[in-house]
């Protein structure tokens, strides 16, 4: 394995990096793909998803996995970092002709270990209800493409229903079913039911109930994702016009709105207590919503590239208990908040929330997402309270120095945050989680442009100083030290064209829904690592590990620190399988 530093170093697949939890090792002997693990060629393809269902069953090996490969759908036991995975054993594999699956979801509801339910989204618009425990096929879904000719793009159960299910299309329209019901022999026909800002809701007319239930058009262009609460009660949605949309689902009233950079929204999560949104897209950065408030808390630049996927990890995030009287919230909201933590909290992260609290910050919480992108690197991220809670206006030199001292490692650990001298001027912007190399870099560095890791046709996306592309072409580091809030007005209406939204992006710059760059403070990731040879497309949270997948159709598992057991191969055994995988690229 290259170690990491400069020159050609910096295009090497890292196989591990360190947070202030310790050690992240990938796995080789844990990673799925197709039986004869030969690479995917992934051009013209739909990205590779992941889903993971637990049924719960008595052998100890619960947790199912299931991912597409461009015509091909694999399920397999997921044996995470206990045991080696055996490719040649999938519980069921299909491959279909003349669409292919793009998106996936299994009721957790109802899984059991006899029988599970797996929803699975197609390019020509039908959805699949099938059961791979029994290799059944139930049900096919718009299966005449009567209801909507478009590529699925995100497909969902209803959180705690066994029967409801909503599927987004790239029309930008989305569709609930109830799997009881059939659909028409003729195109629905619907009736308004309630509209809004860029929302109507319509009711499908008919004599008998059928499906859809009920027709969803959202903003303009595909829908990319959408993504409930984590009580089922609001559902958010991304689109292409760069909207992120947030609706009272049962209501169906709008919440609220928030409007990208730049370019399409491509991916949403919400936080595990339903208190902030986190987004993705082609402005190459991560965008923390605050739910409560209706607007952009902070921004997160790191990614070279589109991201393709945002998650939140509740394993290491923390909530220390204090005075509810000062929490930004009902108390109903802060106790949820307090027993979450309690029950998800990894406990040094705790420790150090802890140790960073003070009495102006009545309450200590570190949330940690992640995030993957075009660029093939993966991204971790820590909001803290500095962000959060801001009781004071923001200081640029106090945020600064605060954060620097709640980002630093623990005595002898080798974390990945480590302040210098040369980063004890203020920089230009509010920021949190330095990086090591800042300091290098420089604080009023410019930006740099991606590399060859942009696909063709979106390289002028790939780059946040589009007016600097020809100046620096030959820098290879792509400084997250620069803000966006100078993008030339010639370069910005190029990017209205593209977008095509009604809305004119140039009305909604420096407003609540896109505040520039220099009103919201700037979050730099903890860890920014290349991890793969193609792009990534998939970023899952598990309690012992964290699982990426790339759109050559590899399925890859990070042991989380003090999470792998005993070496399940010997050095050289590992060896000689990493150095088979480095020459499959």
């Amino acid at each position: 394995m290259a170690t990491e530093g400069g020159g050609k170093e910096m295009n090497e697949i890292k196989t591990q990096f360190t947070t202030r939890e310790g050690l992240y090792k990938l796995l080789p002997h844990s990673e799925y793909s197709r039986p004869n693990r030969v690479p995917f060629n992934s051009q013209g393809s739909n990205p590779v998803r992941v889903s993971f269902v637990n049924l719960n069953d008595q052998s100890g090996n619960g947790d199912r996995l299931c991912f597409n490969v461009g015509r091909e759908l694999y399920f397999y036991i997921y044996k995470g970092v206990r045991k080696a995975a055996d490719l040649s054993k999938p519980i069921d594999k299909r491959i279909y002709k003349g669409t292919q699956p793009t998106c996936h979801d299994f009721n957790h509801l109802t899984a059991t270990a006899e029988s599970v339910s797996l929803l699975v989204g197609f390019s020509a618009g039908q959805v699949q209800l099938i059961d791979p425990i029994k290799k059944e096929t139930s049900k096919l879904f718009n299966e005449e493409r009567l209801i909507d000719k478009s590529r699925v793009t995100c497909v969902r159960w209803v959180p705690g229903s066994e029967s409801l299910f909503l599927v987004a299309h790239s029309s930008g329209s989305t569709y609930l079913y109830n799997v009881e019901h059939a659909c028409g022999t003729t195109a629905p026909h619907y009736q308004l039911l309630k509209q809004g800002e860029s929302f109507a809701v319509h009711t499908c007319k008919s004599k008998s109930t059928r499906n859809p239930l009920l027709k969803w058009t959202v903003g303009e262009g595909a829908l990319n994702e959408f993504a409930f609460s984590p009580d089922g009660k609001f559902l958010a949605c991304v689109s292409q016009d760069g909207f992120l949309r947030v609706f009272n689902f049962d209501s169906v009233e709008l919440h609220g709105t928030m409007k990208s950079y730049f370019g399409g929204l491509l991916c949403v999560c919400w936080s595990p207590d339903g208190k902030y949104i986190v987004t993705g897209g082609e402005d190459d950065l991560v965008t923390v919503w605050s739910f409560v408030d209706c607007r952009v808390i902070a921004r997160g630049h790191g990614h070279k590239s589109w991201v393709s996927v945002v998650a939140f990890d509740p394993y290491t995030t923390s909530v220390e208990e204090s005075d509810p009287m000062e929490f930004s919230g009902s108390d109903e909201d802060f106790q949820d908040l307090l027993h979450f933590g309690r029950d998800r909290a990894n406990s040094t992260q705790s420790r150090l929330s802890k140790r960073n609290s003070t009495e102006s910050r009545p309450v200590s919480v570190t949330y940690r997402f992640g995030s993957v992108g075009q660029d093939t690197q993966l991204c971790l991220w820590d909001l803290t309270e500095d962000i959060l809670f801001p009781h004071q206006p923001l200081s640029r030199a106090r945020t600064h120095t605060n954060v620097m001292n709640a980002t630093s490692p623990p005595a002898g650990s080798t974390g990945n945050s480590v302040p210098t001298a040369g980063n004890a001027a203020p920089p230009p912007l509010p920021r949190s989680n330095s990086l090591p190399h800042s300091a290098g870099s420089g604080a009023g560095g410019k930006g740099g442009v991606a590399d060859g890791a942009v696909a063709s046709g979106v390289s002028k996306f790939a780059t946040l100083s589009l007016h600097d592309r020809k100046d620096r072409h030959h820098e290879k580091d792509h400084k997250r030290n620069h803000s966006m809030g100078h993008i030339s007005s010639k370069s910005s209406d190029k990017l209205n064209l593209v977008t095509k939204a009604r809305t004119d992006p140039a009305k909604t710059l420096g407003t609540p829904l896109c505040p520039r760059m220099e009103d919201v403070p700037l979050l730099e990731p903890l860890v920014c690592k290349k991890i793969a040879h193609e792009r990534l497309t998939v970023l899952v949270f598990l309690e012992d590990c964290v699982v990426t997948a790339c759109q050559e159709g590899f399925v890859c598992t990070w042991g989380r620190p003090g999470k792998v057991p005993a070496e399940p191969f010997s050095c050289s055994q590992e060896g000689r399988m990493q150095g088979v995988l480095q020459d499959q690229d």
